[in-house]
């Protein structure tokens, strides 16, 4: 009698460990400090400036696809502003680059601006020098980078950071192997609702264009300072402090 009363506590234990560890994963915050575009009603549209070439172009559509999905946030594809080889940021959009930007270690790169909370402008980095190659060579590689470094330049921060975790299906995740998380997943648009839950008085989308810093071929340390790192150096974000609560942003990931 004791022991079975015994095994129904243990598996009783294991069903409340389960659910709670479950909880902790589908509730976990996975906004970025708060940051986020101003906008005085919702949904809000962000631009996407189509600077890139090849295979990215279906690439980009699937990306601004996928983002759309949200009920707060609609993106759409326009004519790219910039030189896809320094890709200067334009005020008010998201410019996405690709090039082969050299063998300087970093597969892809968001870099935001900010001033205060307010997201300003973005641009998105694909460094074709590592995507030429056997192992990032695939549709599922190009996906994920893609979304995950367009999806920072909306206030998202990444939804898990150890690499040995099983892949939770959402480019928002820390992988080695992309091919379950090649896009958003539900928590990703549940977050972005959360983070875009409040309206502002003013807008920064769609600004006159104005240039402010262009780090392409700049080293790590011209970012400013390091303020994350994954155990496996796989992943980095830096902040660059211009002053008068402006602030670029730099999120990496290293091939």
């Amino acid at each position: 009698m004791h022991q079975t009363s015994r095994r129904r506590l243990f598996l009783a234990s294991l069903v409340i460990l389960a659910v709670l560890a479950l909880t902790a994963v589908t509730s976990a915050n996975h906004s970025w400090n708060g940051y986020h575009w101003a906008r005085q009603s919702n949904p809000f549209t962000v631009q996407l400036g189509d600077n890139v070439s090849g295979a990215w172009d279906s690439v980009l559509r699937t990306t601004s696809s996928d983002w759309s999905q949200s009920t707060v946030l609609d993106t759409v594809i326009v004519p790219g502003a910039a030189n896809k080889r320094n890709c200067r940021p334009t005020s008010g959009r998201v410019e996405v680059c690709n090039d082969t930007y050299g063998n300087n270690g970093w597969l892809g790169v968001a870099q935001v601006w900010v001033s205060g909370s307010h997201i300003t402008q973005g641009t998105v980095k694909l460094n074709d020098t590592y995507f030429n190659t056997s192992t990032y060579n695939t549709t599922a590689w190009r996906n994920l980078v893609s979304c995950q470094e367009v999806g920072h330049t909306f206030g998202l921060d990444h939804q898990d950071e150890n690499f040995n975790n099983p892949n939770l299906g959402t480019c928002m995740d820390y992988t080695n192997d992309p091919s379950t998380n090649q896009h958003p997943n539900k928590h990703d648009y549940d977050e972005l609702v959360t983070i875009y839950s409040h309206l502002d008085s003013t807008s920064t989308l769609g600004q006159i264009a104005s240039r402010i810093h262009d780090f392409v071929q700049s080293a790590p340390p011209e970012w400013g300072k390091l303020i994350r790192h994954s155990p496996n150096g796989k992943n980095s974000l830096f902040e660059l402090d211009l002053g008068h609560g402006r602030r670029v942003f730099t999120f990496v990931i290293w091939a």
